[in-house]
C-alpha cells in the first residue's frame, strides 16, 4: 500500500518523533523512506547583523545549511540503526508549497508530519497541517 513514505523533518522534537515513527513503518512495509528539511531563509531580525556586516547574510545561509545537512544526516543514521536506508532532500522556499510539490516530484504514497502540542502558534499550526492535508497527493499521517 504505502511504497515510499516522506516525512517532515526539522529541528524541532515533533519532528524527531515523526521521524522515528516513520522509520518503523517503512521498516514495517519494506517501503521507501525520504526525509525533506525545507529552508524558508534567514529570520527576519537577521537583518540586523547584515546591516553590520553585508557579508553575513552568506556566512548565515552558509551556516543554516551546514546544520540543515547535520540534521539530515542524523536522520539517516538514525534509519540505519533501524536496518533501513533513508534519503533526504534540503529545499527551499514556503513550506506548504515546497512540501507538495516535493511529494508530487517524489509520488510519494504517505507524508508523515509531527503535530505540535498546543500553543500560542496552534492557528497557524494547524493552518500549515489543514492545507497540507487537503492539497497532498497522497495520504498524511500526523503523529504526537
Amino acid at each position: 500500500m504505502f511504497r515510499k513514505v516522506v516525512v517532515a523533518y526539522n529541528e524541532s522534537p515533533e519532528a524527531e518523533r515523526a521521524l522515528h515513527s516513520a522509520i518503523q513503518l517503512a521498516k514495517s512495509l519494506g517501503a521507501e523512506l525520504r526525509t525533506i528539511t525545507v529552508v524558508t531563509g534567514l529570520p527576519a531580525y537577521t537583518a540586523f547583523a547584515r546591516a553590520a556586516d553585508p557579508s553575513m547574510s552568506r556566512v548565515l545561509g552558509e551556516d543554516q545549511l551546514k546544520f540543515y545537512e547535520a540534521l539530515q544526516e542524523k536522520a539517516r543514521v538514525a534509519a540505519k540503526l533501524h536496518g533501513i536506508e533513508a534519503h533526504g532532500d534540503i529545499v527551499e522556499g514556503r513550506e506548504v508549497e515546497a512540501i507538495l510539490g516535493y511529494l508530487r516530484e517524489q509520488a510519494a504514497d504517505l507524508l508523515v508530519v509531527g503535530l505540535h502540542q498546543p500553543d500560542l502558534y496552534i492557528s497557524r499550526l494547524w493552518s500549515t497541517v489543514y492545507d497540507l492535508a487537503q492539497e497532498a497527493p497522497c495520504s498524511v499521517l500526523g503523529i504526537h
